[in-house]
């Protein structure tokens, strides 16, 4: 099974986060890259420019944004394994920009991770 955290770009790294990998397209705004102490950056796996602008952090869009996101990660087989490989090997924390803690793309890919 694995152990998946989730954190935001701008919360501070702790030990316990373990591998520690950017799932964004985009660099986080106003983030140091030498504050982020990240293993891994991931950004073919995020969801494509088109559905993130659609989606825009619009609530209302979230359960269709999910389903299109799902549909993308299950077109990128390859990008998928190739995490769920770096996943296998020990604890890892999905690292991402959003604001919102619930409605974002590393919650989608975290549980995608899981149960597929």
């Amino acid at each position: 099974m694995y152990q998946i955290g989730l954190k935001r770009a701008y919360d501070a790294p702790h030990p316990e986060d373990g591998i520690r990998i950017l799932v964004e397209r985009l660099w986080p705004r106003g983030v140091s890259r030498d504050k982020t102490a990240l293993d891994h950056r991931t950004k073919d796996i995020a969801p494509s420019a088109e559905l993130r602008k659609w989606y825009g952090h619009v609530p209302e869009k979230w359960p269709e944004f999910q389903e299109r996101y799902r549909m993308e990660l299950t077109e990128n087989a390859a990008a998928v394994t190739e995490l769920r490989n770096i996943c296998a090997t020990s604890p890892v924390t999905f690292i991402y920009g959003a604001k919102d803690e619930l409605r974002n793309s590393a919650t989608v890919l975290r549980a995608y991770v899981i149960a597929n």
